[in-house]
């Protein structure tokens, strides 16, 4: 399901023009850190946020977004 509303939010066509400006992954402390949100994920709840107007903490676990924020 994720998958499905990701793309349906997300198109290939948008995520290619978006993917090359979002920055890369800033290198961790081995085991220090917050776990790694894949970057299509937080983009994909980005829109759902500018497009629902739901807070953060609403969005549905689907997204990959557990925390009250993500850390991108």
């Amino acid at each position: 399901m994720a998958e499905r509303l990701g793309r349906e939010l997300v198109p290939d066509g948008l995520w290619r023009i978006v993917e090359p400006l979002i920055p890369p992954q800033p290198e961790r402390p081995q085991g220090g850190g917050t776990r790694h949100v894949e970057d299509r994920a937080v983009f994909t709840a980005i829109v759902d946020v500018l497009t629902t107007g739901c807070a953060w903490w609403h969005l549905p676990a689907e997204f990959g977004v557990v925390e009250g924020r993500p850390d991108r």
